[in-house]
């Protein structure tokens, strides 16, 4: 097989990939902006995000049985265009918009928005398990981990490097233009995965959906290593959307950010992905896999309790910097040992069982982080609230390395 730079199937997933990852880092920033120019309520702003994970707590095992079964490529542009014609919607729900609703008329704009929000991440959920699963049929084995770190390095420049900010610029110009961009987008990404050229794949027999889950269930759970793997990740994730969900609160109203403001703030964070794909990948070579784990484990909840004490805008970036690096040295070593001991023809529904404790808990944390928030602000007051989850997150991760120093061993 060619090297990554001549190898054009890797290059058309990874231009897919930047692209639909640009369309993210977009709506990481128009989305919970345009929550809270509906209301102030820190549930609401939490349930919108809520919902918008909860498909991978609904639907991550079945889209795995999905993946094994189908073409991968024509999944992925399936998706793509299911996205399209949502951001479409966004984009019309925005634009039946009052020019100042009020609280309780915002309720109907609010269930439309998270309606939405479900079905675009229903979406990501078949779009993400599908594509990670095609990676090792377009490049060698020996080329995961690289091939890995240039992908997270392009998906953070496009969602976090330059998403974000462009966001920020796209809301102050017209609040429909972040939606609408995000539509070209995944036509974008359609279009080059479309134009992958691989060898036919031949898929198993089709059983009945519950055995082909149990299969894959059984599989990862016999395995010590991978259970204890996607069951951290399912801590580390939970307790991270619990705070990251209420960023867009903090980031106004202790940082006193506009929407520009605060996209820089999350670009700040990106570039220690950035930084992290090109790093990581040589820091798993010279220390070795597992003391790259133990690491990543250990650093966690540094960025989270410096969030939660700091209201300084600049420490505040310079921890969600860390925070990303960190997060990219978790993802090479992880996703490339899921990826080169998983069978193939079991890595779909593999990965989706993986990705169901590891992501699934991100929906649970979204309307945790809200709820928390909802609930001490008459006792700590509102900032010390908003600190709360932060502070708990750190407190969370912080028993995980105590935990996981120990039994988290790759083989």
């Amino acid at each position: 097989m060619a090297t990554l730079v001549q190898n054009r199937n890797y290059l058309k997933l990874i231009g897919s990939s930047a692209a639909t990852n640009l369309a993210d880092g977009i709506a990481s920033v128009a989305f919970p902006w345009l929550a809270t120019l509906l209301t102030r309520d820190p549930f609401l702003i939490g349930f919108v995000a809520f919902v918008g994970r909860l498909p991978w707590l609904l639907f991550a095992v079945p889209a795995g049985v999905l993946t094994d079964r189908a073409d991968r490529r024509r999944l992925i542009v399936q998706a793509d265009c299911f996205r399209l014609v949502l951001a479409l919607g966004v984009v019309a729900l925005v634009l039946s918009l009052p020019e100042a609703p009020a609280a309780e008329g915002a309720t109907p704009f609010i269930l439309a928005l998270s309606v939405l929000a479900f079905l675009l991440g229903s979406a990501e959920v078949v779009r993400d398990n599908a594509a990670q699963t095609l990676m090792p049929s377009v490049v060698e084995r020996h080329e995961l981990e690289r091939a890995n770190g240039q992908l997270w390095s392009v998906e953070t420049i496009l969602g976090s490097f330059v998403g974000p900010p462009f966001a920020g610029v796209l809301i102050a110009f017209a609040l429909p233009s972040p939606f609408a961009l995000n539509a070209v987008a995944f036509a974008m990404a359609a279009m080059m995965v479309w134009f992958i050229v691989l060898p036919p794949r031949l898929a198993p027999p089709r059983r009945a959906w519950r055995v082909e889950v149990m299969e894959g269930l059984r599989w990862l759970w016999s395995r010590p290593i991978l259970r204890r793997l996607a069951l951290s990740l399912g801590v580390i994730n939970g307790l991270a959307t619990m705070a990251l969900v209420v960023l867009v609160l903090l980031s106004q109203e202790r940082l006193g950010l506009t929407a520009t403001g605060f996209g820089l703030l999350l670009t700040a964070g990106a570039a220690g992905g950035v930084l992290g794909g090109f790093l990581c990948p040589a820091i798993v070579a010279r220390i070795g896999a597992q003391r790259s784990l133990t690491l990543s484990l250990g650093l966690i909840p540094l960025p989270f309790l410096i969030i939660g004490l700091s209201g300084n805008v600049i420490i505040t970036g310079a921890a969600l910097f860390f925070e990303t690096l960190i997060g990219v040295l978790w993802n090479v070593v992880t996703v490339s040992y899921r990826q080169r001991t998983i069978p193939d023809e079991l890595l779909g529904r593999v990965n989706s069982v993986y990705r169901f404790f590891g992501w699934g808990t991100m929906s649970i944390g979204a309307l945790l982080g809200g709820v928390i928030v909802s609930a001490s602000a008459p006792y700590l007051g509102r900032d010390a609230a908003l600190a709360a989850p932060y502070v708990l997150a750190a407190i969370g991760t912080g028993a995980l390395f105590v935990w996981g120093a120990a039994r988290l061993k790759i083989e």
